[in-house]
């Protein structure tokens, strides 16, 4: 299950796991991927929690987005009521605009926003508007005055762009990577260390912005999913990331491969929360 809609981050993500698992063979039961879109994956998560607990065959996706959604109220779960299967994977944040737009880059956003903080609507989802808030706040602006167009994913974020609904959008790299590959869409900039080979986009860092942050992604499964089945999972995700497909798919969407399960998978994310807590107070409410 996706927890959000097609074209979006989890569903660009479970359909890479399915597409790497069945061409490769490594799971010989049919793979049904199902929708489930609902406040960046906290209704799907709520069902999973309060419907599905003990079951063995209900595996979800999830991301930075679960801990966002638990520390901001939307949700009242988080990963520590359910099964964390394995982390497969970092992307990183880039923010996008329609080719033509006046915007050129993040000095022309910043400036945008922070003199006229309404006037230039923003496309993100909810767990994307931390990483944008930071540029704000780098900026010297206030983040509790973007203007906000809440849209699930990097599919609805690109069609609004293009009709002119939105002036800019950040997202994760593999929801808009083939657009901005084929000119569609035009990246401003990207909150990555480094420039990410196969995309033609500077740094946040280097345009003056000392702003980076990586989205994981990872499946889980339900409370009390049996171990049986846990260890199956892990197995095959650990079999699955170092095959040619997945890595093909990897390079495809850049997906950085992450792989953990385990007391690490537990500690990265105990630490990642509380990153993430420090980095939610600090841009302010």
């Amino acid at each position: 299950t996706a927890g959000a809609n097609p074209g979006s981050g989890f569903d660009v993500t479970i359909r890479s796991v399915v597409e790497a698992l069945e061409k490769e063979k490594l799971v010989n039961v049919p793979l049904p991927v199902e929708n489930r879109p609902g406040d960046i994956g906290a209704l799907f998560l709520a069902t999973m929690v309060e419907q599905y607990q003990g079951t063995d065959d209900e595996v979800s996706v999830t991301s930075l987005s679960m801990m966002m959604n638990q520390l901001r109220g939307v949700s009242t779960y988080g990963y520590a009521d359910v099964t964390m299967i394995a982390r497969l994977m970092t992307e990183y944040y880039v923010v996008i605009t329609r080719p033509g737009s006046p915007l050129s880059n993040l000095d022309d956003v910043m400036a945008a926003i922070t003199s006229d903080p309404g006037g230039t609507a923003v496309g993100a989802a909810t767990d994307d508007e931390a990483p944008f808030d930071l540029l704000v706040s780098a900026a010297g602006g206030d983040p509790s005055t973007i203007n906000y167009v809440s849209l699930e994913g990097g599919g609805d974020q690109s069609a609004a762009l293009l009709k002119g609904d939105i002036g800019v959008a950040i997202a994760g790299v593999s929801e808009v990577i083939g657009l901005l590959k084929e000119g569609t869409l035009d990246a401003l900039g990207v909150l990555s260390e480094e420039r990410l080979p196969g995309l033609d986009a500077a740094t946040a860092r280097e345009q003056g912005f000392d702003v980076t942050l990586s989205n994981w992604r990872g499946l889980y499964g339900p409370p009390g999913m049996p171990d049986v089945a846990v260890a199956y999972w892990q197995k095959a995700l650990g079999q699955m990331v170092e095959t040619p497909t997945w890595k093909q798919i990897a390079e495809r969407n850049q997906f950085t491969t992450t792989f953990m399960v385990g007391d690490e998978f537990q500690t990265f994310l105990a630490e990642t929360q509380a990153d993430l807590k420090t980095a939610l107070a600090e841009a302010g409410p």
